[in-house]
């Protein structure tokens, strides 16, 4: 990829709207744009400018000045904004043209700019360069990205802290100690003939402690990092007129599913997205679960097995107003060997709990009628996906797969280093493990990432970003 040239894109969503805007960036942005602008003002560093977009001219003996040039040549009215390199996103000169958001005059703007040379931009090509120029590390690229994704507020805020650079933060301490344990044994290697003292097995083994430790404490954060990310899956099952499509509504707080008094209404899976605790989560009404009337009905329990399988979390719904059914202990077995939530549903029809009281999982008495337990429900549900300890991993946790699978084999080379020095393997030897680790590491910034690890994360951008 040629960083010296000049890029364009259109930065906002494709389709109109109230505003528009074109970015440009590289060393010729503003010879570029200025063809095209009637300004009122000259360009200033971080101010916004009124002006007009214009059809540029022939060449400049036509029309050596801006203002004078014909108001029958305008297009649109525009708002320029001039970012200076280095103190710009991409630490070039970056320009950017909000019009209105006419599809047409963006892609004209486009046209222009292309004309005088531009070239259109990549997907996150503007990103790219900022991580490319130092602007910004791979972690805070990503986030980016996600920022960008984001369905929930919660998630915003998260890709938003990841974007300050919070779990490069958090990364920075483990990576020093990690640095000084191999400059040690460097110099005890490279100094031995000048009595360079060299750490005792012992101390080189605590010392490879210290380091694994925070990096094991990063990737148990995984577990919830990447429910935020992703968000996850909950099957709403139980037998028959139970009240499952009644709770699903309730959750989604809106009439999503049928509901009738006649058992056997759902017939297909419902599904639905909700935000509970800023968590994504996908809703799935299943079809009652008995022994089938007809080919239909098998149809839809079948895809009800299929959701529970497939399910993060399953809630089992049980209607407490009736005795304990066979059907109703099948799928509390089932949800024994999985995460999951028992609803005793109906509990306006019913001043007795059932129970279930062999059943570890937890209960939470609710009313699909009344609205009674639908908090406690949601609570349990933001509980079991670790809502409650969000506070303390609120700050630089694992999202990413990708960062995931580098510490892991980060922990993997430190391992296999401390093994070394338990069996007085050379320090050469160890050291490979080491620098192995340190690979890993920086691989998560992107101090060593390869051009085809940047050009996957990079395709995932929309353009213009």
């Amino acid at each position: 990829m040629n960083l010296d040239d000049t890029i364009v894109a259109i930065a906002t969503p494709s389709g109109r709207g109230g505003i528009g805007i074109v970015r440009l960036s590289g060393p010729d942005a503003r010879a570029i744009a200025f063809p095209m602008l009637r300004l009122k003002h000259e360009l200033e560093a971080g101010r916004a400018v009124f002006g007009e977009l214009v059809e540029p001219c022939t060449g400049p003996e036509n029309c050596p000045i801006p203002t004078e040039r014909s108001s029958a040549d305008r297009i649109d009215e525009v708002v320029v904004t001039y970012f200076a390199k280095p103190h710009s996103y991409t630490t070039d000169d970056i320009i950017e043209v909000s019009t209105h958001g006419s599809p047409v005059v963006l892609r004209h703007v486009v046209e222009l700019a292309l004309a005088r040379g531009a070239r259109l931009a990549e997907p996150g090509e503007f990103t790219m360069r900022a991580f490319l120029n130092g602007r910004i590390d791979l972690t805070q690229a990503e986030a980016v990205r996600d920022l960008i994704d984001s369905q929930t507020l919660y998630q915003a805020k998260v890709a938003a802290q990841q974007l300050e650079g919070a779990l490069s933060r958090r990364l920075q301490p483990i990576k020093q100690k990690l640095v000084e344990l191999i400059a040690v044994l460097e110099a005890g290697i490279d100094f031995a003939e000048d009595d360079i003292s060299v750490l005792p097995a012992e101390q080189i083994f605590q010392r490879i402690a210290t380091i694994r430790g925070p990096l094991e404490e990063l990737a148990a954060t995984f577990a919830y990092g990447k429910i935020v990310h992703e968000g996850l899956t909950l099957a709403i099952v139980g037998r028959p007129n139970v009240g499952k499509s009644s709770l699903f509504n309730q959750l989604v707080e809106r009439e999503r599913a049928i509901v009738t008094a006649t058992p056997g209404t759902t017939r297909d899976l419902v599904s639905e997205t909700v935000a509970i605790g800023g968590i994504p989560v996908r809703l799935v009404d299943t079809a009652g679960i008995r022994r089938a009337l007809d080919e239909a009905e098998s149809i839809g329990i079948r895809k009800s097995m299929e959701a529970l399988a497939d399910a993060d979390l399953v809630l089992v719904v049980l209607d407490s107003s009736q005795p304990i059914t066979e059907e109703d202990t099948e799928l509390l077995e089932q949800g024994a060997r999985r995460p999951a939530i028992v609803a005793e549903n109906k509990s306006d029809l019913s001043s007795s709990q059932t129970s279930v009281l062999s059943s570890q999982m937890p209960r939470v008495r609710t009313s699909a009628t009344t609205g009674e337990g639908i908090a406690a429900l949601r609570n349990e549900i933001l509980r079991h996906i670790g809502g409650e300890s969000r506070a303390q991993t609120e700050t630089g946790f694992v999202t990413s797969l990708r960062h995931q699978s580098l510490i892991r084999e980060a922990a993997a080379a430190l391992d296999a280093s401390q093994v070394a020095v338990r069996n007085k393997i050379p320090h050469e030897m160890i050291l490979l493990d080491l620098y192995n680790a340190l690979r890993q590491l920086d691989e998560i910034t992107g101090a060593t990432a390869t051009d085809d690890i940047l050009n996957l994360i990079f395709s995932t951008f929309c353009i213009g970003k």
